[in-house]
């Protein structure tokens, strides 16, 4: 048992002492089913706080040999699976941190250097007859060890990408790590002493131009989480049981922190997840964390329409992002879409893999954006704040000409942009000319199933504002009439079912004519069971 070789199960012991624990050791089924295979090359990519470590950990605590874990993962998921026990503790493990390793080292230049002595000293103490005194690089020492014992090694990196990412501009620490990587897993040599390479980090491995650094890998990440999806975060089903122990409110943790949307899961922050159900408050835990300050050079990139689709995401619509381009490192942004794919990695943006849009998934980064917005001064941002604040303020005070009025000053202001078509379009400007409703409501549902029917955009009140802001529904009509839309709401019972949520409910009707080039507002109050 060493620093990097053959770890104890100390560190996920942690994690399943903790108040909170959620069994992940699923994954392990699928690690035992490719180890060995070609498909054993895994890298996996997640934002912060959504549980790198804790896997890392897991994944030693299992395979290595320099613990007994049988009582550890007693009673776990994995526990019932047929190949449990026959992989349980049987395989020399080599797991390092390597943002660990940079601190320890001293310095990025020297981090390769410090990762390579340890394993080199430590390969040697346990297996030195096998590896010959002129071997100085851990590829060759694992080979003559494997090829002397028929031993296959199972190698975990965590925090891989750590000079990718604080070290953007270090071009020589980042070759030397490259090629130690490559080194250690690129080419058929390494598939003989490996039997199982699994990498976990924020960002997906560095492109050069259009190649992957280590194309052998097979990659899950924000963007495509594959069969990986719900070991990633916390499933909803989980959250539903911690909400019930914990006795919070479902509903509220959902508005709260729900929204990645891996292949068929519903994905919840840890962090957050833990943190609301410990602490009992529905706050933003991501300043916590370290990627809070990368956002704002982000966000403040000069490239065309990017400023104007973040505005658009915080008013709770979804934009188009090509993530192809994208190199996966923190300094080659060559348009906003590069921009955007970054942010999804890093966990600011959620991605809809069907529609190749990206959005702000929840409150919570909702309220992270809008922190970094303020700190940095944007202009236009406090002009989309000043313009929104007043129709919401006209609309609470049902003044349905001024709501019209303003509506068309966004879409013609900020927005030209956009051509009408039909109510898609008119959405998109009615997204943001309520930006400013983000303070006291949730993000606006859309085709919220009401009644009889599916209410175009509904506005709920943040628990804080529930008895001073009324409910909004809105209805948007293009080419027909305001009354049209309010005539459809109350017919198809929308407001009757919205009392679950509130009784205080407003009905807004929007109309735009394509002929005139006008909207049209009517604003009614839906008089309620406690106001009969």
């Amino acid at each position: 048992m060493g620093l990097f070789l053959n770890p104890d199960n100390r560190a996920f012991k942690t994690a399943i002492d903790s108040e909170i624990y959620v069994d992940k050791t699923g994954l392990i089924e699928f690690t035992n089913k490719v180890l060995g295979t070609q498909q054993a090359f895994i890298c996996n990519s997640r934002p912060r706080r959504f549980g790198k470590s804790i896997t890392a950990n897991m994944l030693a605590a299992y395979y290595s040999k320099g613990c007994d874990s049988q009582e550890l993962f007693a009673g776990l998921a994995i526990e019932k699976s047929p190949a449990y026990q026959k992989q349980l503790n049987k395989y020399d493990v080599i797991h390092f941190d390597v943002q660990w390793c940079c601190k320890e080292a001293g310095g990025a230049e020297k981090t390769v250097g410090f990762i390579s002595q340890v394993l080199m000293e430590e390969l040697r103490e346990a297996y030195g007859e096998y590896i010959p005194e002129k071997v100085t690089k851990v590829s060759s020492a694992l080979a003559y060890i494997s090829d002397a014992t028929g031993n296959r090694f199972v190698i975990i990196v965590d925090e891989w990408d750590v000079l990718i990412r604080d070290e953007s501009t270090n071009k020589i620490a980042q070759e030397e790590y490259i090629d130690f990587l490559r080194s250690l897993f690129k080419g058929i040599e390494p598939t003989r002493y490996i039997a199982l390479a699994f990498m976990t980090g924020i960002l997906p491995i560095k492109k050069f131009k259009t190649q992957s650094a280590l194309n052998n890998f097979d990659e899950y990440t924000m963007l495509d989480s594959g069969v990986l999806a719900p070991y990633i975060g916390f499933t909803e089903s989980e959250v539903h049981a911690l909400c019930e122990k914990y006795h919070k409110d479902f509903a509220e943790v959902k508005r709260w922190y729900d929204g990645y949307q891996l292949g068929g899961y519903h994905v919840y922050n840890p962090r957050a997840v833990v943190g609301v159900m410990l602490r009992g408050t529905f706050q933003s835990y991501w300043s916590q964390t370290g990627t809070y300050e990368s956002i704002i050079p982000l966000i403040n990139m000069n490239f065309d329409g990017l400023k104007t689709d973040i505005v658009t995401m915080l008013s709770g619509d979804a934009v188009l992002v090509r993530t192809n381009s994208y190199q996966n490192d923190m300094v080659t942004f060559k348009n906003k879409h590069d921009v955007m794919t970054s942010l999804i990695h890093l966990g600011y943006l959620a991605y809809e893999q069907q529609e190749h849009k990206a959005y702000i998934p929840n409150e919570e980064v909702r309220s992270e954006f809008v922190n970094a917005l303020e700190e940095t001064a944007w202009d236009e941002f406090a002009d989309f704040q000043r313009l929104s604040r007043e129709v919401l303020n006209a609309t609470l005070d049902m003044d349905a000409a001024a709501v019209a009025s303003m509506i068309e000053k966004v879409h013609m202001e900020y927005t030209s942009a956009i051509k009408y078509n039909d109510e898609n379009s008119l959405s998109s400007v009615l997204t943001i000319a309520y930006l400013s409703a983000m303070q006291y409501y949730f993000k606006p549902v859309r085709e919220m199933p009401l009644g009889r029917g599916f209410a175009d955009f509904v506005f709920i009140p943040k628990q804080y504002y529930a008895h001073s802001y009324p409910a909004l529904l809105v209805e948007l009509k293009w080419n027909k009439n305001a009354d049209t839309a309010m005539r459809q709401m109350k017919e198809k019972k929308y407001p009757v079912s919205l009392q679950n949520f509130t009784d205080e409910i407003l009905l807004v009707g929007i109309n735009y004519d394509k002929k005139t080039k006008e909207h049209i507002c009517s604003i009614e109050k839906f008089i309620g069971r406690s106001n009969q």
